[in-house]
């Protein structure tokens, strides 16, 4: 391909966090419980049996992030907002303090140029509703328009981009099918009714945007992943046409078609729980989307397993895997963004997440030596170009993450960070992954 074709003006050359992963301060200045502390609390959840009590300490070294993105010369940077930080309960009586947080946040980013992309809900139910039946109420879809609703009035004056839902289908699953999340239930039927009710709460919560912030820009962010067959053979075409549809047309179809795809995979499973849906949900979903958010990681290449499902293969395509065992495919995020575009309407792209998981350790000349998420981020962001360059329309990229963070079930294991994180010290040390991704961004492209 071209490479010289770079990006424009305007592009969203950013970072990504989510609070829970980096915020700390879990029961300060009137913060409510969410689940993830209920879930981190409980011996045996996590990998290392670590919290998110204090994580990177953000919430009192904001400041010193701030400056951190300035140096890497991000103009954008995507965080979410603590629901039970700022709606205690998860409804009913904000929280002032937790509100100012943000408040302050948003404040200083603009000053530093650094344009501010909000995720409402990164996973971190109040406990609150959680008690009330989580997602499987539909009452939480009301909670959730009221928590937005009072986002959008206490920062929309100064943020125009609005993500309403990180990876809904992995909340559903890893929450409510695998068990591995909060709450830690195991069933398929209530995982894809959690999963339609999200995706009605992010239908309601762009309706209100639209009329608290008339020229806001309002979208998702669903985890996409390219599948191809292992072989050319008819066996392997359709086991990468199934994980497609399974994976990537039950997120993009309801959202963009205003319908899920017809055709229910062969997981007799999912045929047999699918979800209940009230007559205005569909079109509730198919909002009109400013900008479809992409969270990308992986390509999978695939078989008929010998249970008849689709089988994951490592293929001789993939020269490099995560530490986290991901395989490392820039060509996959081409071929994704090509099908997306022209199998449904246009919209606007933002890579909302891109990014890969090492075992980082500070060298004797005290830096942070990574050249393989240098080889990955000039891969993915070259891939990127290609895409643009044959009509996809690529608004920004956001790599995960900005700072080394608690990782979720995996605790503080992988790093995935543009910054170093020394969690006895809270010491923050941009890696050379960093320096060139801002030699990247300085110079538009690679």
């Amino acid at each position: 391909m071209n490479q010289t074709l770079k990006f424009p003006p305007g592009f969203l050359w950013g970072a990504s966090t989510a609070a829970y992963q980096i915020e700390g301060g879990w029961n300060e200045d009137g913060r409510g419980v969410s689940i993830w502390d209920c879930f981190t609390h409980t011996p045996g959840k996590i990998a290392d049996n670590t919290t998110g009590d204090v994580a990177c300490d953000h919430y009192h070294r904001w400041q010193e992030d701030v400056e951190v993105m300035a140096e890497l010369g991000l103009n954008a940077y995507r965080f979410s907002i603590s629901w039970s930080r700022v709606l205690p309960t998860g409804y009913g009586k904000h929280n002032q303090a937790g509100l100012d947080f943000y408040s302050r946040l948003v404040d200083a980013l603009l000053e530093k140029k650094i344009t501010p992309l909000i995720t409402l809900y990164h996973w971190d139910l109040p406990r609150g509703v959680q008690d009330a039946g989580s997602w499987l109420n539909r009452r939480a879809i009301d909670w959730f328009t009221e928590y937005s609703s009072l986002m959008y009035r206490t920062l929309g004056d100064r943020v125009k981009y609005w993500v309403t839902l990180n990876e809904p289908s992995v909340c559903a699953n890893l929450g409510f099918n695998e068990g591995t999340h909060p709450p830690g239930a195991r069933d398929k039927a209530t995982s894809l009714q959690v999963f339609h009710h999200l995706l009605v709460a992010h239908g309601r919560a762009v309706r209100a945007g639209r009329a608290f912030i008339p020229d806001g820009k309002f979208g998702i962010a669903p985890v996409l992943m390219m599948t191809y067959p292992a072989a050319d053979t008819p066996a392997d075409r359709e086991a990468a046409e199934e994980m497609w549809l399974d994976s990537n047309s039950y997120q993009l179809d309801p959202l963009l078609r205003g319908a899920y795809p017809e055709k229910i995979p062969t997981d007799k499973a999912r045929a047999d729980t699918f979800p209940t849906i009230l007559p205005d949900d569909m079109e509730l979903i198919k909002q009109p989307l400013d900008f479809l958010g992409v969270n990308h990681y992986f390509s999978f290449f695939l078989t008929r397993g010998s249970d008849g499902k689709p089988q994951f293969v490592r293929s001789e395509k993939v020269t490099a895997v995560s530490d986290l065992g991901w395989p490392v495919y820039p060509r996959g995020i081409t071929d994704l963004l090509l099908r997306i575009k022209n199998e449904y309407v246009t919209v606007p792209i933002i890579i909302t997440e891109n990014g890969i998981s090492l075992r980082d350790e500070i060298a004797s000349d005290g830096k942070v030596h990574d050249p393989r998420r240098i080889a990955y981020i000039k891969g993915f962001i070259t891939a990127l170009q290609d895409a643009f360059s044959l009509g996809v329309d690529v608004r920004g990229y956001f790599h995960w993450s900005l700072m080394d963070n608690f990782e979720w079930a995996y605790g503080y294991g992988p790093r995935f960070g543009l910054s170093y994180t020394d969690y006895p010290t809270q010491r923050r040390i941009i890696k050379e992954s960093g320096r060139e991704y801002a030699r990247i961004i300085a110079a538009g492209g690679i």
